[in-house]
């Protein structure tokens, strides 16, 4: 079977304005550089549709989508949070990438492709229940482990392994014991959450794992802390496994401290295969979160990308 890819030209059309960090090149030196990927590896999905309402409020109160929507209509321009642009057509990209994620998971469930990628913007581990944040409008990891909650999967696994934690994620399950957030992040940095000391409450209490990691950590410090993942999914046992795929630790990246290679991403994409191998029928799939050096971004994502498509 193939590695799904799902794109939409919308997700360009979320402007953020001149000097903005997240911007629609990043997407566009993406598709750039897996130009050349092969059809007979990847199967591409354009044609999915926006998440309506009823689906992104699974996670984020109706008050809040409709104020996004609202604002997006009459307003145009603006911030919904300081890092948080909105353009004419950026509630139209947000629905959309939450419906990119929801339909690769269905893919996925149906045996139609073996693990995919989706490639979106806005991001989605910073939002919370009702705001945005740190350049992300709508949860698209979170909205598709409570999706897949609902066709029935028991135990999901979501690694993030941005450099920034993913605080939204994390609030959204650190009470349910059937979604194990593990996230390898720069610590103490942006935005503040993820003291190893977070671990969950009430009967989520020990399926949250934060894994801080110092200013300036290299490869090996990343792939020593699976060895620990491996060990706690033994126990966990995930039927699907969720990557919040941020390529900003790539020692290139212009807003952080780390020191991954390329080619870190290429093996810690095998670490988390494996994973899914082992537990979960090889059921995989990953979501864009950060990167802002267009090079690094790019090359980082073909590498996660041809990673995934090995047998």
């Amino acid at each position: 079977m193939k590695t799904g890819i799902s794109f939409h030209e919308s997700f360009l059309d979320h402007k953020t304005g001149p000097g903005h960090p997240e911007t629609h090149v990043r997407l566009e030196s993406i598709l750039e550089a897996i130009s050349d990927l092969p059809s007979n590896s990847f199967l591409w999905n354009k044609t999915f549709k926006e998440a309506p309402l009823s689906l992104i409020s699974e996670i984020h109160d109706p008050n809040y989508v409709r104020l996004v929507a609202k604002v997006c209509e009459e307003k145009g321009n603006g911030y919904l949070d300081g890092d948080t642009v909105f353009s004419p057509n950026s509630f139209k990209a947000a629905s959309l990438a939450v419906g990119a994620g929801v339909a690769l998971a269905q893919d996925i469930l149906d045996g139609h492709i073996k693990n995919g990628m989706a490639l979106v913007r806005p991001p989605g581990h910073h939002a919370e229940s009702d705001h945005a944040m740190g350049f992300c409008l709508f949860n698209n990891i979170a909205i598709t482990a409570k999706y897949l909650k609902r066709q029935g999967i028991k135990r999901i696994l979501i690694l993030d392994w941005d450099v920034h934690h993913g605080n939204g994620t994390q609030h959204q399950f650190y009470e349910d014991e059937s979604v194990y957030f593990v996230s390898l992040h720069q610590y103490p940095f942006y935005p503040g959450t993820g003291s190893e000391k977070e671990r969950g409450e009430g009967k989520g209490f020990g399926t949250t794992l934060n894994l801080p990691m110092a200013r300036g950590s290299e490869e090996k410090q990343y792939l020593d802390q699976f060895s620990f993942i491996h060990k706690e999914m033994e126990n966990f046992q995930p039927e699907f496994v969720l990557v919040s795929a941020g390529f900003d630790a790539h020692k290139n990246d212009p807003l952080a401290g780390m020191n991954l290679k390329t080619v870190s991403y290429e093996r810690m994409t095998n670490e988390v295969k494996e994973i899914a191998r082992v537990h979960s029928g090889g059921k995989l799939l990953s979501f864009l979160e950060g990167g802002y050096d267009f090079q690094a971004l790019s090359e980082s994502v073909k590498v996660h990308l041809e990673t995934l498509a090995q047998s």
